[in-house]
C-alpha cells in the first residue's frame, strides 16, 4: 500500500471515512448511488464498468460483478469487455457502452458528433448523461484505490 494505515484498521473504512471524512463520506455515498440507482440494463452497466476497471487496473473492480434481482453477467463477459469491438455476444448497446467507457477515460476529446449521433440511436440524453456519471465515479474512485493500493484489500459491499 502507498498509504499508512493505523494499525486494526480497515484500509478502506480508514481512507474513505476517516482520512478525509468530508469528502471521503460524500464520495463513498455517491459510489454506491452509481449501484443503487442506476437505470441503464445491467448489460452495458457492466460493459462500461468492467472497462474502466480494466482501464484503471483495480483489482477488486475487475474481480466484483454488479448484481441486481439475482442476477449477474454471464462468466467470460470480462473477455468480451475487454475485446468489445470484435465480441459477437455483445448487442449494439453495450458495445456502446464499453466503447463510450474507454474512450472517456482514455481520449475524451475523441468524443464527438459522429459518437454521439451512435450513442443517441441507443440511450436517451438521460441514460447517456446517468452512464457518464457512473463512469467519472469508477474511474476517479477505482483509480484512486489503486493508486494508494487499496484494490488489494478493498471489500465491496453486495449490492
Amino acid at each position: 500500500m502507498n498509504i499508512d494505515i493505523p494499525e486494526g484498521k480497515d484500509p478502506i473504512g480508514y481512507v474513505w471515512g476517516e482520512m478525509v471524512p468530508g469528502i471521503g463520506i460524500p464520495a463513498s455515498q455517491f459510489s454506491l448511488s452509481v449501484y443503487e440507482h442506476s437505470t441503464i440494463d445491467l448489460q452495458a452497466f457492466e460493459a462500461a464498468r468492467l472497462r474502466i476497471a480494466q482501464i484503471n487496473g483495480c483489482i477488486i473492480c475487475q474481480d466484483w460483478r454488479t448484481e441486481r434481482d439475482g442476477q449477474k453477467v454471464a462468466d467470460g463477459f470480462d473477455e468480451a469487455v475487454t475485446n468489445w469491438r470484435t465480441t459477437d455476444v455483445f448487442d449494439d448497446r453495450t458495445r456502446l457502452a464499453a466503447e463510450y467507457a474507454e474512450r472517456y477515460a482514455l481520449d475524451h476529446h475523441s468524443l464527438d458528433d459522429e459518437f454521439f449521433e451512435r450513442m443517441y440511436e441507443h440511450y436517451t440524453q438521460a441514460e447517456a448523461v446517468e452512464l457518464s456519471m457512473s463512469i467519472g465515479a469508477w474511474l476517479a474512485f477505482g483509480r484512486l484505490n489503486r493508486v494508494f493500493g487499496l484494490d488489494a484489500v478493498c471489500a465491496l459491499p453486495n449490492i
